[in-house]
């Protein structure tokens, strides 16, 4: 009789992980792959981020920090949102994390118990729903639409009550879509008068374009913030991030962090702290994203995507593709093994109707980007 296998890890893969597997097989052959697939900045750390670590590697030891991080950098994130976002927020609310994905681990840990009700939007990032199952915890899938720029709405969540939490994502992953002041006010409401614990996914914030992310820390105390040094900062692979967190989770929240992960890795703790003296050279990778964007929204409806979310932030493109396909994750793969051009497939953030969408990541160099197009173009061309 074979060994049992936990049905926790049965989940979904992320398919955007399998895409870049594939690409990267395929570049691995010397074939020429265009990386319109992966959400990270298509850049690396700034350089004052990787000289901060030098002296520290050849001298310190290393060893593990306070389970919510070095202090100096949870001051940096005090002073970040006072500076930013016009906040004051205690030291002792900043809970330093192994990027923002350790960061949802322990939220919906301390949040919620096993058969708890914790709406998600759909389409969104898929590890929400995934991390929660993995925790018997029920992602309700709420299914938005273009007319309310795919994000969730009062209106559209009554119908899902009674529930025990709301995740929002603004900018979204894979939308791009952000939810405006009345808006994100209007869902703060909305949790509060519900008793609904609300998530707040902040990591996009610093990549918008024409206007600026608002934090829902500022409608709700009780919310939990999760942010992370991967997007804006372009620090994907340092795997550091951190959260904001109401008092009533702080112990419940440490107790998790010393058991699960102990702490975030220091030495990457420490190269963040030159991460926020990096803003010019930042808001310059902010300035070409959105030379990309323009550059796709001008050329993508020529050739075939001409229906488009509406971009307003992070660096994705959420297209419907049903007039070219009704099975996204076949096309991305053709797309890929003839081309080199590497899209996601739609079915990783909607499961029902994400068939016949795909995102696309606009991240990399403008040369990159154009000839991307160029190519998919002559491809559309041929086979379309």
């Amino acid at each position: 009789m074979p060994l049992k296998v936990s049905e926790r890890g049965q989940m979904a893969p992320f398919m955007v992980m399998d895409v870049l597997y594939a690409a990267n097989q395929r570049a691995s052959l010397g074939n020429a792959v265009y990386h319109l697939e992966i959400g990270q900045p298509g850049t690396g750390a700034p350089r004052e981020v990787i000289e901060a670590i030098q002296e520290p590697l050849s001298l310190q030891k290393l060893g593990y920090t306070d389970a919510f991080g070095i202090t100096p950098l949870r001051d940096d994130i005090v002073e970040h949102y006072k500076s930013s976002y016009g906040l004051s927020i205690g030291q002792n609310q900043v809970a330093v994390t192994s990027g923002s994905s350790a960061g949802f681990v322990l939220a919906f840990l301390a949040a919620f118990d096993v058969g708890d009700r914790v709406a998600v939007a759909s389409p969104g990032y898929p590890c929400y729903r995934h991390i929660l199952k993995a925790f018997g915890i029920e992602p309700v899938i709420l299914e938005t639409a273009f007319e309310d720029r795919f994000q969730p709405t009062p209106e559209k969540l009554k119908a899902y009550l009674p529930l025990d939490g709301l995740i929002v994502a603004s900018p979204s992953n894979p939308t791009g879509t952000m939810l405006d002041v009345s808006a994100l006010k209007a869902l703060s409401n909305f949790c509060r008068e519900h008793n609904v614990r609300l998530i707040s996914d902040e990591i996009y914030h610093g990549i918008t374009y024409e206007q600026s992310a608002v934090s829902a820390l500022e409608f709700n105390q009780d919310a939990i913030i999760i942010n992370s040094f991967s997007k804006y900062f372009s620090m994907t692979g340092w795997r550091v991030g951190w959260m904001l967190v109401p008092e009533e989770l702080l112990r419940p929240i440490e107790c998790l962090q010393q058991n699960l992960f102990i702490c975030a890795p220091t030495p990457s703790q420490i190269a963040a702290l030159a991460a926020f003296d990096c803003k010019k050279i930042l808001d310059g990778h902010v300035t070409r994203y959105l030379q990309n964007r323009d550059l796709l929204l001008s050329r993508l409806p020529s050739i075939g995507f001409d229906k488009l979310a509406p971009a307003d932030g992070a660096f994705y493109l959420y297209a419907d593709v049903s007039s070219l396909t009704n099975d996204s994750e076949g096309f991305c793969h053709k797309v890929l093994m003839e081309t080199g051009v590497a899209f996601a497939p739609g079915r990783d953030f909607d499961s029902s109707r994400g068939k016949q969408f795909i995102r696309i990541s606009y991240s990399e160099s403008l040369d990159i980007i154009n000839q991307a197009v160029d190519v998919i173009a002559e491809w559309m061309s041929e086979n379309c």
